[in-house]
């Protein structure tokens, strides 16, 4: 019995229950409990109520929101500073976040305020910023496999990662292709370390094992960690005897990954989509001038990155049938997962917790803006002859306290709002071809001649007209499909002599006068089948 069937039988059956005697309400009980399935209990207590409460009066109890305006606005500000991460990466990194900010003097929260803003949850900060969030495209892969030295790099995949020591890094490149990835264009070389989730990251001018190996002698002189492994793709750019000498002579682990196995390389391919394709998008960038551009990206994205954007990292895994539960460690950025590990010794902690003092991520952000702005010019340049391009890249330099305090003073909070949009993913359009050429047979190519010869003895003739014509002159042959292709090509030809004047009138045109004739002949000829129509014209005698 349906929920409604059981509330209509109570509605008819509750008046009598109450006002019948001791045996007549227990036969009425037995009936109800037997019809509806309902405990013995709790049918005496809903055939005994009164009535049921009213339900506009319990619907227009309305719950008062616990998280008012300023705590939106306040959540919203702090999100778009945090580089729009998600709820769950970004509620465990809020107090530092928030106390960072107060540091540099861009917020002055009440207490009040401030103590909402540290107790939402991940699902309420999911609620309160539903309106703003978005979503980011893919791009292409330019990996091409190198066949060399494979027996004598040692395959890792995902599963062996479980107790790596801050220093083993995953390397790939990123392509800045654009559509085409033919000719010469730059790469990233993107470094992840395992245990901490360091990123470092430089361009590449050229896609080379000389220009991988410079990349990470430059690179290593900016990490904070000594590199003692080496994880890469089966790429020709790694796999080759001058990455594996410079690997054994530093005393480096140098493996490799299975072919077609994206997930050996999970770490390394997630920063790929998350930082360098949603700073930098899918453009086409190449030469020095927009390497050099993407160079000062770098410089301050790094610092971001790995002092202000939080992560979580899977700590277990349980399969139940074809479920898969996961859990996740808190959510910590980089630095902090430094800071905490036994591995790394303590003058570099205190190096890193002296630059991170120093670092205003308000200011970080909105250089980041004004510096994809200035890479986006770039995109889609065709790369000059003879530009000189150095063999080896160029460094990272870490920006001073000074070199910061001087920039800072350049930017405004209101400014960081209005450029928030523009860090969003654009893409260049890349221009097309026209498209000249026929997919499918033409169905008017054997009449072509009689319609153009129809339309030049009268030219104010309607495709309808035409079309009715050649399905009496040749009967079976067209299809009330082809009509649409028969209005384009009488508006194509229009459109083509239209200069000429043939609207007007075609016989006032002499020049024109000896093409209609040939026209005329033509046709006659095939309507005579093989009998020439010289014969039957004289040659010397205009048609009129």
């Amino acid at each position: 019995m349906s929920l409604q069937a059981r509330r209509e039988l109570l509605f008819r059956i509750r008046n009598r229950y109450q006002q019948a005697g001791r045996n007549e309400k227990t036969e009425i009980l037995n009936g109800f409990v037997h019809a509806t399935g309902y405990g013995r209990k709790h049918a005496i207590h809903v055939l005994t109520a009164a009535s049921e409460p009213a339900k506009a009066e319990r619907q227009s109890k309305e719950r008062t929101p616990r998280y008012g305006s300023d705590v939106q606005q306040v959540l919203s500000t702090v999100w778009n500073a945090a580089n729009q991460i998600c709820s769950k990466r970004l509620v465990p990194f809020l107090p530092d976040f928030v106390e960072a900010l107060e540091r540099f003097g861009h917020v002055s929260l009440p207490e009040s305020t401030k103590a909402k803003l540290l107790s939402l949850s991940p699902a309420t900060v999911d609620r309160l910023l539903k309106v703003e969030r978005s979503k980011l495209p893919r791009g292409k892969s330019t990996t091409k496999a190198g066949s060399l030295l494979k027996a004598k790099i040692k395959v890792r995949t995902f599963a062996d990662w479980n107790d790596a020591a801050p220093g083993f890094f995953e390397a790939d490149l990123v392509a800045h292709c654009g559509d085409c990835a033919e000719g010469s264009f730059l790469n990233t070389l993107v470094l992840t370390d395992i245990a901490t989730g360091w990123i470092e990251f430089l361009p590449l001018l050229r896609k080379g094992e000389a220009d991988v190996i410079g990349a990470l002698k430059d690179l290593r002189m900016c990490m904070p960690l000594p590199l003692m492994g080496l994880d890469t793709d089966n790429g020709s750019e790694f796999i080759n005897y001058a990455l594996l000498e410079y690997c054994e002579e530093q005393k480096v682990t140098f493996t490799r990954s299975r072919a077609y196995k994206k997930n050996d390389q999970a770490h390394v391919e997630q920063k790929n989509g998350n930082v360098i394709r949603r700073m930098v998008g899918f453009d086409r960038f190449d030469g020095e001038v927009a390497g050099n551009a993407m160079l000062r990206l770098y410089q301050i994205l790094r610092l971001y990155v790995n002092f202000f954007q939080p992560s979580v990292k899977l700590t277990a895994k349980m399969r139940s049938g074809s479920r898969v539960a996961k859990s996740y460690d808190k959510a910590q950025t980089p630095y902090q997962r430094i800071m905490s590990s036994t591995h790394v010794p303590s003058h570099a902690k205190q190096k890193l917790k002296k630059q991170y003092d120093e670092l205003d991520p308000i200011f970080l952000f909105g250089e980041i803006g004004r510096r994809q702005a200035a890479l986006w010019e770039h995109s889609w340049i065709p790369t000059m002859e003879d530009r000189g391009l150095p063999n080896a890249p160029l460094p990272i330099p870490i920006l001073s306290k000074p070199m910061l305090k001087e920039l800072a003073q350049e930017m405004l909070t209101e400014e960081l709002k209005a450029s928030a949009p523009k860090r969003q993913y654009r893409k260049s359009n890349k221009p097309r071809a026209p498209h000249t050429w026929r997919t499918l047979p033409d169905p008017f190519e054997a009449v072509n001649e009689d319609i153009e010869l129809m339309l030049r003895l009268d030219p104010k003739q309607t495709a309808k007209q035409l079309f009715t014509a050649l399905t009496n002159k040749h009967p079976g042959q067209f299809s009330v499909a082809q009509y649409r292709t028969l209005q384009r090509r009488v508006k194509e030809w229009r459109r083509r002599l239209a200069p000429s004047g043939l609207k007007m009138s075609v016989y006032s045109q002499p020049e024109l006068q000896s093409e209609l004739d040939q026209l005329i002949l033509r046709s006659i000829e095939r309507s005579l089948g093989s009998k020439p129509a010289s014969t039957i014209f004289n040659e010397s005698t205009p048609m009129s």
